[in-house]
């Protein structure tokens, strides 16, 4: 493997001028530079990093753990989306900052992490970002002191830096728009209870009805989110049933993400129900891959992964970049858009066309 030495001696100059063209730390004549460029494509030559580093005490290495990569394939997320999306924001951010971007992946077991933040740790990186499967308080612990870092999805008691989605925000902004079409009957098929985006999200959708003045009605709400297990079915479909044996059935129907939107499309065509003329449905989460290939297309709310990643990325590089730099006070919330497609429209107020399952039977 050719040296530093061969190098100078090739192109003709001393080692420390080679230095000085790797490094870019004094000046270097035209000349010079291409006669030490020559020399080492021609030897082959491949600088050492971590030499390089150690001079500059910065190894321009940023450090990612995520689970993205070992669950990818799993329909089952809480969060509906593969935070791999948020792994690609970060990248997008990171290959423009002339820094490199090791990613770890903790093969679904959080007692991997000390382990993957030692490794980080050895290898000098300048910060880490930790990515969580969907949106929660950080559950693993992070000890990487006098390092930045950044925790995405996820927050901590500590105040460390965190950029997380505005479920209340997003959620509100969404309910707002099935109430603008002239909804005011508005079921909620809700992610799992205990959920942070359960929670955040209910305020929101709370919020949203008392603007405008209608009551919040606890008969239609419920909780049917099993992560896509077998019983998630029957409770989509107990739901419905309570719904529309109201004595006011709703006409339009939020739901807790667009799989589970998908679910009462499916169920209401059982029923005979049709979306949207007889009842409008709408998402969470913009699932391109249900959202865009329903019939009829569904409104949702986005859930706004790829932008996640890219505040967290330029949040860590601007923390990195001015050591003095103070940290956020709270967690950095991201807001996603309402994407109005043709599941959502005007309630239909004929008398003929209220639903009712009062006295049916299903076979």
């Amino acid at each position: 493997m050719a040296t530093i030495y061969d190098v100078a001696k090739r192109a003709g100059v001393s080692p420390k001028t080679v230095s000085r063209v790797l490094n870019g730390d004094a000046p270097v004549s035209q000349k010079t530079r291409e006669a030490v460029s020559a020399a080492m494509t021609a030897l082959g030559y491949v600088p050492s990093h971590a030499a390089r580093s150690m001079k500059s005490h910065r190894s321009g290495l940023i450090g990612l753990i995520t689970g993205a990569i070992s669950n990818a394939d799993e329909v089952a997320a809480p969060a509906g989306l593969p935070e791999l999306f948020i792994v690609q924001g970060v990248q997008h951010v990171i290959e423009s900052s002339r820094k490199t971007l090791l990613i770890s992946d903790t093969g679904g077991r959080l007692d991997r992490v000390p382990a993957l933040v030692r490794t980080f740790q050895e290898h000098r990186v300048e910060g880490i970002l930790y990515v969580s499967d969907f949106h929660k308080p950080l559950d693993v612990s992070l000890d990487c002191q006098g390092i930045r870092k950044v925790l995405v999805n996820c927050f901590d008691d500590a105040g460390t830096p965190a950029v997380i989605p505005d479920d209340e925000g997003g959620q509100y902004a969404l309910t707002k728009s099935v109430v603008a079409a002239g909804h005011k009957r508005i079921a909620y098929l809700t992610l799992a209870p205990g959920m942070e985006a359960t929670r955040l999200r209910m305020k929101g959708f709370c919020k949203a009805l008392a603007e405008a003045g209608i009551s919040h009605d606890p008969a239609l709400v419920m909780a049917t989110d099993l992560y896509g297990s077998p019983g998630e079915h029957q409770l989509i479909w107990d739901a419905l049933d309570k719904f529309f044996t109201l004595d006011e059935p709703p006409t339009a129907i939020c739901c807790g993400n667009d799989r589970l939107a998908m679910a009462v499309y499916g169920i209401l065509r059982k029923r005979g129900i049709a979306v949207p003329e007889q009842v409008s449905v709408v998402g969470y989460d913009d699932h391109r891959l249900i959202s865009e290939t329903l019939y009829p297309a569904l409104t949702t709310a986005e859930l706004p992964y790829s932008a996640m990643g890219a505040r967290a990325a330029r949040l860590l590089l601007d923390l990195l970049a001015d050591p003095l730099a103070r940290e956020p006070d709270a967690p950095i919330l991201v807001s996603g858009q309402v994407r109005q497609r043709s599941s959502l429209v005007a309630p239909n107020l004929d008398q003929n066309n209220v639903i009712s399952l009062k006295g049916r039977t299903e076979i």
